[in-house]
């Protein structure tokens, strides 16, 4: 038998494995500190652990295959990478609690990895979709750095990738945690360690000026001083240029990459559920949701679910306002209101009929299970960005704040920039609602007053009724609170007593919004009857502090006009009466003019000044209609981003076809109701002699393309221009001008002067 030779003895062999350590060591912890450095940012060490195993598995395989060709190293690398990542992803997907099978989770983590991570509420939840990418980018590095470090061995060259990571870990935390200085320390001494641990030679190093002449030697040898030295210099020169630079940097405030991103938003248009409060209050056995309170209540009762928060009153309607971002199941916390009682609900909500994507919740949520939401801290309120889905069962932990009453009526409410949102009233109020609220205002100074003045006039004075119509514009406000009692004023649901609280309370000086939810009456269903809006005020120290506007069942309301009468603004003139003297004898009766009734004017006069009056008073509501329906026109064509007036001009469409008698429903699709748009048209020209073809061609045209804006919006938001928002505006006024157009002269007036599009949702 014959014995192979002997590379050496055992210690030899111990001292070339120890010299080969160092270095894929030190790399393995340089790839681990980036995973370190962006798992404060996160809400658990998930991602640190998973971002430690790519770091120690791409180093690993590069070692193992040290021997195999080049080409070779990279697919068996990427390979293994594929099955760390996979692992991950379930891993993460387990953690996260996350329906649906690994192929479906994997694929939506593509998809969304990066806007995901950088729209993520802090802390980041670690999801399949916030730990691909820093995973994949930690394999990444490790591989790079191995290959380059270990088999081509420029170790200060390998270290780039690992460098490169670790600022990229550093930009995407920003300024959402304390600065990295552990971690930086440590980086930069195990860089140093592993350069300064001799690496493994098979054989020594050749001298690379032997065999020369002494002279050459002597030539060569100067040129790689002379560059050393001249290398040298370039370096500290560079150090003593940059170094005031970036000392400088030390106490800036990093930038955060997250305001180069936009959140999703909630599209106020179509996500707004106060106009749907008349709905809910015609359906009050619609079943919306089951609760079920797994902790706490207490002793407060059933607690109030939230729904929305609105914020934004133009006058017509009021908007939700809100900007979400990304959140895992721990939500960020908030500080309560100082003296503020607190107490923890845990519930476990199931949703039956409610649609939309806005996720019903006691306010304050903290933790979400079961779902992935999307959270406005401003609010506290979430949504769901794929939209609600009857079954969807999630579990939401809360911190229900309830106020110091004593505190209340010393209060103050905060001003300036910070609230003027919640303080702006925008023009075209009407002068009753002016009147009205410096009335309330008047008498009661401390703001708790006027707010509970306004709260209380509205229960004494107003009715609550199921079929109230929908609305809470100024025109519709103004009728709620000042129409004839006999023509249907004066009464609404609590859609109209918390919108009017609202209005009046800023024009009396309150930061007002309005939220919409449900008051259950325990654990079980809960009903569209269930679901009202309230009004809130904010008050310095406290907080947002509910009003309840809405009268109470067994007390009779009083008539507004028992204690608010509108007063012109200009009151008239004082009569004087004319100086008169005291007759010496009787006058004589003076005979009656001819013609001239003596107990007055005549009847004609009377019957034609009547008829005359009457004129003016249709003529003015006609010319007051017009103008109000112009109004809302411009104010949907001309306000807001380009995709709510791409929005707004859809809406035109749908109540011109409405205006024609062809109303579509909410349940269809965008190219449905552009099918119906042309079907309507043609109907309506069908009858018309010399209507060519080409022109039903080119309005069934403009009404596709309006419907591919409406998509674009909707789908893509923030894609639409300003240039493709007047084409919206454009070809909805042409639709609507052509469909008006083929309808007889009298339907064309009260096509123009028609008080629906008032009225209607929107």
């Amino acid at each position: 038998m014959v014995t192979p030779p002997q590379t050496g003895t055992a210690a030899e062999r111990a001292a070339r494995v120890l010299r080969a350590v160092p270095v894929p060591a030190a790399l393995i912890v340089l790839v681990a500190l980036s995973g370190v450095v962006l798992g404060r940012v996160y809400a658990d060490p998930l991602l640190t652990r998973l971002m430690a195993g790519a770091a120690v598995g791409s180093v690993l395989v590069s070692v193992a295959a040290r021997r195999l060709p080049s080409w070779l190293v990279a697919p068996l690398s990427v390979a293994a990478m594929a099955g760390w990542t996979l692992l991950s992803l379930r891993l993460a997907a387990a953690h996260a609690a996350l329906p649906g099978g690994l192929g479906e989770v994997t694929a939506d983590a593509a998809r969304n990895a990066i806007p995901r991570l950088l729209t993520a509420m802090i802390p980041v939840e670690p999801a399949p979709d916030t730990v691909l990418v820093p995973v994949v980018a930690a394999w990444l590095a490790g591989l790079t750095a191995a290959e380059v470090a270990l088999r081509a061995g420029r170790v200060l060259l390998g270290y780039l990738p690992p460098a490169l990571l670790y600022a990229g870990a550093l930009y995407v935390v920003g300024p959402n945690a304390d600065p990295a200085v552990g971690p930086t320390v440590v980086f930069a001494a195990v860089a140093a360690a592993g350069l300064a641990t001799p690496g493994r030679r098979d054989r020594p190093a050749s001298d690379p000026v032997a065999g020369l002449t002494p002279a050459v030697r002597a030539a060569v040898r100067l040129r790689l001083v002379a560059a050393s030295a001249a290398g040298l210099a370039v370096v500290m020169a560079l150090a003593a240029l940059l170094a005031p630079v970036v000392a400088a940097q030390v106490d800036e405030r990093p930038v955060d990459p997250r305001r180069y991103v936009e959140p999703p938003r909630v599209e106020s248009l179509d996500e707004n559920p106060l106009i749907r409060i008349s709905g809910w209050a015609l359906n009050p056995d619609q079943r919306l949701l089951d609760v079920r309170t797994v902790a706490g209540a207490g002793d407060g009762g059933a607690p109030r679910i939230r729904l929305a928060v609105l914020s934004d009153y133009d006058g017509v309607t009021w908007r939700v306002g809100a900007t979400y971002r990304n959140a895992g199941r721990i939500l960020p916390a908030t500080d309560p209101a100082p003296n503020a009682a607190t107490d923890e609900v845990r519930q476990e909500i199931t949703v039956g009929d409610l649609t939309g994507r806005l996720l019903p919740a006691v306010p304050t949520p903290r933790e979400v299970t079961g779902a992935r939401v999307a959270y406005d801290p401003a609010t506290g309120t979430l949504i769901r960005p794929e939209g609600l889905a009857p079954g969807l069962r999630y579990e939401v932990s809360s911190v229900r704040e309830r106020p110091d009453p004593n505190l209340l009526s010393t209060a103050n409410v905060p001003a300036g920039d910070e609230v003027a949102r919640v303080l702006r009233v925008p023009d075209g109020a009407p002068e009753p609602l002016r009147r009205l609220a410096t009335q309330l205002a008047e008498s009661n100074g401390a703001p708790y007053a006027r707010a509970d003045a306004i709260a209380t006039f509205l229960a004494e004075h107003y009715r609550v009724t199921a079929d109230a119509p929908s609305g809470h514009a100024y025109p519709n406000l103004a009728f709620f609170l000042f129409g004839p009692r006999n023509g249907g004023g004066q009464r609404g649901t609590s859609e109209q007593f918390a919108a009017a609280f609202a209005v009046l309370g800023r024009l009396a000086g309150l930061p007002t919004r309005v939220v919409v939810g449900f008051e259950p009456k325990g654990d079980g269903p809960v009903r569209a009857a269930d679901a009202y809006a309230w009004p809130e005020v904010l008050f310095d120290g406290v907080g947002w502090v509910p009003f309840d506007p809405m009268p109470r069942p067994d007390e009779e309301p009083r008539p507004v006009e028992e204690d608010f009468r509108p007063q012109p603004e200009d009151p008239p003139p004082s009569e004087v009466p004319a100086p008169t003297e005291e007759p010496s004898a009787t006058p004589p009766a003076a005979a009656p003019a001819p013609g001239r009734n003596e107990r007055g004017l005549g009847t004609p006069v009377l019957v034609g000044g009547g008829a005359g009056g009457l004129l003016l008073v249709v003529g003015a509501m006609l010319a007051m209609l017009v103008a109000m329906r112009r109004r809302l026109t411009r104010s949907r064509l001309d306000a807001g981003d380009p995709g709510e007036r791409v929005a707004g001009a859809w809406r035109e469409l749908t109540d011109a076809l409405r205006l024609a008698g062809h109303p579509v429903g909410p349940d269809l699709a965008a190219a449905e109701v552009a099918e119906r748009a042309r079907r309507t048209l043609a109907e309506a020209r069908a009858a018309r002699p010399g209507e060519g073809a080409a022109s039903g061609d080119r309005d069934g045209a403009a009404v596709d393309e309006l419907a591919g804006l409406l998509n674009q919006a909707g789908f893509a938001p923030g894609s639409v221009t300003p240039e493709q928002a007047e084409r919206a505006a454009r070809l909805s006024a042409g639709f609507a001008d052509a469909l008006r157009a083929a309808r007889s002269r009298w339907r064309q007036v009260l096509w123009t002067v028609h008080p629906g599009p008032l009225r209607w949702r929107r």
